[in-house]
């Protein structure tokens, strides 16, 4: 049963949604918003989901729990993506889990997650990424001083990105 009002599906959620699909390890991904519909898989032969019954409400899906619900990918300084600033020798970078909206507080007009000169330990919520009104928190998954946050609040960060520069904990 339809309620009546329907949020359209923009092409850059689409696109958003099937770059998060190709930098993950998931198998199949099904989404449904009202009418829309969107079905990926890593299987050639793969059919699709099957039809639920009418009477299921049509709800935004992912068969897979997004990245982020786990700790970031944090990693030793690499070589800077292009266009990325270089990171300082000896720091530790927490880096974008997937495509989508950083946000440093949990609500406009809450204080951040974390500030520079805080420590953090591995489970500490640095910030949430959001992709079509799915927020998902990101936890550091390393121990350290906060000593640079490069993302803006409400900038669009890509998959890998540069959040949070750390340093190490002793």
């Amino acid at each position: 049963m339809s309620t009546g009002k329907q949020t359209p599906v923009k092409a850059g959620d689409i696109e958003s949604l099937i770059e998060i699909f190709k930098q993950s390890d998931w198998d199949e991904m099904h989404v449904q918003v009202g009418d829309f519909e969107l079905f990926l898989s890593n299987d050639p032969q793969a059919t699709g989901p099957a039809r639920a019954s009418a009477a299921a409400p049509a709800a935004l899906a992912p068969a897979a729990a997004p990245a982020a619900a786990t700790p970031a990918a944090a990693k030793p300084a690499a070589a800077a993506p292009t266009g990325e600033a270089p990171v300082p020798d000896g720091m530790l970078v927490i880096r974008a889990p997937n495509l989508g909206t950083f946000y440093r507080a949990p609500k406009p007009g809450a204080p951040a997650y974390v500030e520079v000169g805080q420590v953090i330990e591995p489970d500490t919520e640095v910030c949430l990424i959001e992709v079509m009104k799915l927020f998902a928190p990101v936890r550091a998954g390393i121990a350290g001083t906060v000593r640079e946050i490069r993302a803006r609040d409400g900038q669009m960060v890509e998959f890998d990105q540069v959040l949070i520069i750390v340093e190490p904990a002793d």
